[in-house]
């Protein structure tokens, strides 16, 4: 273990921006529509109807709108780290913000030149690039085989991401490129590694995509959320937000507010009750949110089947502020903004498992950005800031310093000398990230487990899933199709549902 700095300062946050004051709304609201929770899909769903010409409001418990798309100084004055997003592959690929004029309002996208760098024990690195070919370069024996799988979805990625992103239960518009992903989307990530990979680098490249899905490698299914990712970093890359994830927030507020709506932070709701004079109710919020808010109005089915929803292993996350970038032993890895660290297939499947199954990785699968590298404005001169997380059993309370201890060892495995960079960190345990947003159960950031049953049926089985038998009430939270992931598209389809079942076009009480 390489010496730490004299001068490092470690801090676990007792609160953010949504444990300070919350005031209740004691007096019945009178507009058209109220959402409540300010995370990318509450904003998305607001933004939406008013600009269909609904009145809506946006209540927020916590002191600042954004829910994980926030951006604060976690660690020194001067670094800007985000609060929980960080990269965001299907942001740009969203139907919904592509439609947004998201860049008249101050948002501008940064884009790395290699979307993911996975490095390696011996020095080397895998790239996943904008070409499927340039990407089997840094994969040895399997080049023509990672082109022969991603060359025809990539070259038709954005159809293919808008069907994704889509209505569930639909026609798709694109059929046979569906059909191309789906099929090997069912397998397993370690089935679909092992049948079309025959060397260690396309399969551990694969595996730290599939990785996202915080599943076990070998469920069915998780190869999905690896052709995904791997889809989206060839069509447009992993991008993120200049300035940090809280500059979508402000952007999507600010065309919220130019269309008439607008946000209250700091206004916590504790019933539905208190909203008795709006038309529509949206909530962003997952299944547990939504029973304690509106548990007593639902009806029993309904109410157990919430009751039965699954949440996926936590995360805890480490920020760092850095008196210099990283020191790759790979220089590869110096062209991308998120480094994948795990090494081996092996080890990856090794990991994730032991998070599901309720065991904290010794080895944990890392997920790190270096947003420095490409946007500076985040640290001052000279220095930069680090970004990271693992995954680890759901509610996990055990020594969070030893666990950002064991995430740090994995940097370090990969880059040496990487501890004595650092000048301070802040560590976010499980506990700690659902205290500041109650979205994340357990420390699960993706809104819900990712099992095949949950992506059919996202919270429950209905034909329109933003729906309840609550007339007016919609869910609009990263626990309805689409899923987790920064895209907006959960609260663009409940907002569509809003205006099908109640005519808002027309207005509300039209």
């Amino acid at each position: 273990m390489a010496p730490h700095r004299a001068n490092r300062r470690t801090t676990t946050p007792a609160r953010a921006h949504g444990a300070g004051r919350q005031a209740s709304v004691h007096t019945p609201i009178v507009m058209d529509a109220v959402v409540v929770g300010s995370g990318p899909n509450g904003l998305s769903a607001a933004v939406v109807l008013a600009r269909a010409g609904v009145r809506v409001r946006v209540l927020e418990r916590a002191d600042a709108p954004g829910g994980g798309a926030t951006t604060l100084p976690l660690t020194l004055p001067g670094f800007l780290h985000d609060h929980c997003s960080a990269i965001h592959p299907l942001a740009v690929a969203s139907p919904l913000f592509r439609s947004l004029p998201l860049g008249e309002h101050g948002l501008r996208w940064v884009t790395s030149p290699a979307a993911v760098a996975h490095p390696f024990d011996d020095g080397t690195a895998a790239l996943l690039l904008p070409s499927p070919a340039d990407t089997g370069a840094t994969l040895g024996p399997d080049a023509r085989a990672w082109g022969a799988l991603f060359g025809p979805l990539a070259g038709g990625a954005g159809d293919l991401l808008d069907d994704v992103l889509g209505l569930p239960f639909r026609l798709p518009r694109h059929p046979l490129l569906l059909a191309r992903f789906g099929i090997p989307a069912l397998l397993s990530a370690g089935a679909l590694a092992r049948a079309r990979f025959r060397g260690p680098r396309a399969r551990a490249l694969f595996a730290g995509l599939a990785a996202h899905a915080a599943r076990p490698l070998d469920a069915a299914g998780s190869a999905a959320f690896g052709l995904v990712m791997g889809v989206a970093g060839h069509g447009r890359g992993w991008p993120f937000p200049q300035g940090g994830a809280g500059r979508l927030t402000q952007a999507l507020m600010s065309i919220l507010r130019q269309a008439g709506g607008g946000v209250a932070a700091g206004s916590e709701v504790r019933t539905l009750g208190e909203l008795e004079g709006a038309g529509a109710v949206l909530l962003d919020l997952v299944p547990r949110g939504v029973l304690r808010l509106a548990g007593d109005r639902l009806p029993g089915r309904y109410a157990r089947r919430l009751q039965r929803y699954r949440h996926g292993p936590g995360a805890l996350k480490v920020d760092w502020a850095l008196d210099g970038p990283i020191p790759w032993r790979a220089p590869e890895c110096a062209q991308a903004a998120t480094v994948h660290l795990g090494g081996t297939y092996e080890e990856i499947a090794d990991a994730e498992a032991r998070a599901a199954r309720g065991d904290l990785p010794a080895r944990p699968f890392v997920l790190l950005a270096q947003h420095t590298l490409f946007d500076a404005s985040r640290a001052p001169p000279g220095r930069h800031t680090g970004w990271a997380y693992a995954h680890v059993p759901s509610g996990w309370d055990g020594d969070a310093a030893a666990a950002a201890d064991a995430i740090e060892l994995q940097v370090e495995r990969f880059a040496p000398g990487f501890r004595d960079r650092i000048l301070a960190r802040a560590v976010r345990p499980p506990a700690t990230l659902e205290r500041e947003n109650p979205n994340l159960v357990g420390g699960d950031v993706g809104g819900g487990e990712n099992s095949l049953r949950q992506l059919l049926a996202r919270p429950a089985l209905r034909l329109a899933p933003w729906t309840t038998p609550v007339p007016g009430l919609f869910l609009c939270s990263a626990a309805t199709p689409p899923g987790g992931g920064v895209h907006g598209m959960c609260g663009a389809h409940a907002a569509a549902a809003v205006l099908s079942r109640l005519g808002a076009r027309q207005g509300l009480r039209g």
